[in-house]
């Protein structure tokens, strides 16, 4: 089951080159692309993951294909889908089992689900492809089906693993054999970090670092009107005077406590606008370290409670609020987990005091209407006193990208991906365990007191990610590693 997605990006080269900060990055891209671009003509580059929403492979693409062919390159973008529910089960394993989590156990049952539904989504997307044409393969949900048509067919096939850790593990062995009779069946493979790379792909794999798009949705600045109408659209603020958009068809809810989901406003709304707020935005995935946030937090609420001393960081603790926001569960197809994970969450919070409940919201994010996702996601974090990403492990964490763009005070782990981007002390801060929730109190509580500090990281870290981690830079790096794919092919 093959779906082709349809991008349809409005802003061209042009319109960021009008960007002053941005047009030398636009101009590098173009001076690159002019030799490199020849070398693709008469292929077309076959983008290949297993969902068009939620989570970070989603996101970066309709940028990257948009500019890939205002270019010159044919590029498109196709998703596998399957109406077998225990592939998509099994495909989460094997993501945590790459981040060295879960059970490493693999059956021949299991080999015989993916190699089945690998054949399906092959069978399926043959027709599409074309002798000489180029496929690139985003993590293990489709690398079979891949290596399927790279046996069978005349083309060459690339694939790019956003997911890895740093140390070996039973786990990562485990996944890692399971999926090697595939893998190595690839021209060329893409990483993350050197870290990420097993060891039966050393020597044939390259690095490119995710990116993200400075004038989309979710990166665009929004003055403060814009800013509040957002909110207003998303049901996160009461409106108290009219704003311009309409109100979204589609609205966030906050978790109750009764444990149902309800309108945000519900009870007097979060504070968005009016209180510190600590804010982290993933997937509903145990992997992102939702519950010792949640235990860090109460602690922070405990500590000030039991130490308050009348200053004005006791009156910032008395307010802070903590917000642990994620898409609609249903509307992820290819992460089973994040329902069970979001039932976890909301059985901590129905446990709590009401004094509690109050200062801690869990919010569903629409996921209807991508650009509306985009402006909640973008407003969100621009009123947030600190980002947090405490994930237990992490690829890379476009979110803290996101968050590094908007000058966000980023408090992350010290996850491979989030060590990639946060240099402790200059452009954010690391936690060193992320499981501690006595760690991530005093780390928060440290952040929030320092207000000077915080604008000077955020400050950096705006120019750290307009360094490194930018769409520009990705797609050069993307157009240099297909086209040595094809002139190593002899094309």
């Amino acid at each position: 089951m093959i779906e082709t997605v349809s991008v349809d990006e409005m802003l061209t080269l042009d319109d960021y080159q009008a960007h002053i900060h941005l047009s030398e990055a636009v101009r590098s891209l173009r001076t690159e692309a002019r030799s490199l671009v020849p070398r693709l003509q008469g292929r077309t580059v076959w983008m290949v993951n297993s969902t068009a929403r939620g989570g970070g492979v989603a996101e970066m693409m309709p940028r990257m294909i948009a500019i890939l062919r205002e270019l010159g390159v044919d590029v498109n973008w196709a998703v596998i889908g399957t109406d077998k529910a225990e592939f998509f089960t099994l495909t989460k394993r094997l993501h945590n089992l790459i981040h060295g989590s879960g059970d490493p156990e693999l059956t021949a049952a299991d080999r015989a689900v993916y190699e089945a539904v690998s054949r399906e989504n092959a069978d399926a997307l043959r027709p599409l492809v074309r002798p000489g044409d180029l496929l690139v393969i985003h993590d293990p949900q489709p690398l079979g089906s891949g290596a399927i048509l790279r046996r069978e067919l005349d083309i060459r096939a690339v694939f790019r693993c956003h997911i890895g850790l740093d140390t070996s593990t039973s786990q990562t062995r485990a996944a890692w054999d399971f999926l090697q009779p595939h893998a190595d069946v690839y021209d060329h493979a893409v990483f993350t970090a050197p870290e990420y790379i097993p060891d039966f792909l050393a020597g044939r794999a390259g690095i490119i670092r995710p990116a993200i798009d400075p004038l989309g949705h979710k990166n665009r600045d929004l003055l403060v009107p814009r800013l509040v109408g957002n909110l207003c659209n998303a049901g996160l603020v009461a409106e108290q005077h009219p704003v311009v958009p309409a109100r979204y068809a589609h609205v966030a809810t906050r978790l109750a406590p009764d444990g149902t989901f309800a309108p945000a406003n519900d009870g007097g709304g979060v504070g968005l606008l009016f209180r510190p707020i600590v804010t982290q935005i993933s997937r509903w995935d145990r992997l992102k370290g939702f519950k010792p946030l949640l235990d860090g937090f109460i602690r922070l609420k405990q500590r000030a409670a039991s130490s308050a001393s009348g200053t004005r960081h006791d009156r910032r603790l008395e307010l802070v609020r903590l917000v642990m926001a994620g898409p609609d569960p249903a509307a992820v197809a290819d992460d089973p987990e994040a329902r069970e994970v979001l039932e976890e969450l909301t059985a901590a919070y129905v446990a709590l005091p009401p004094a509690l409940q109050s200062d801690i919201a869990l919010i569903s994010l629409p996921m209807n209407v991508r650009k509306e996702n985009e402006l909640i996601v973008n407003a969100l974090q621009r009123c947030s006193s600190v980002v947090m990403q405490n994930s237990l492990q992490e690829g890379f964490g476009l979110t803290v990208t996101e968050a590094m763009w908007k000058r966000a005070a980023v408090l992350g782990s010290r996850a491979c991906g989030i060590r990639q981007q946060i240099r402790d002390g200059v452009d954010g801060r690391l936690i060193q365990n992320p499981r501690d929730p006595e760690e991530i109190a005093a780390r928060l509580d440290a952040l929030l007191e320092d207000v000077a500090g915080r604008i000077q990281l955020g400050q950096n870290a705006q120019r750290r990610v307009s360094d490194e981690f930018l769409v520009f830079t990705q797609v050069r790096n993307w157009l240099a590693t297909l086209a040595d794919r094809v002139q190593r092919w002899g094309g």
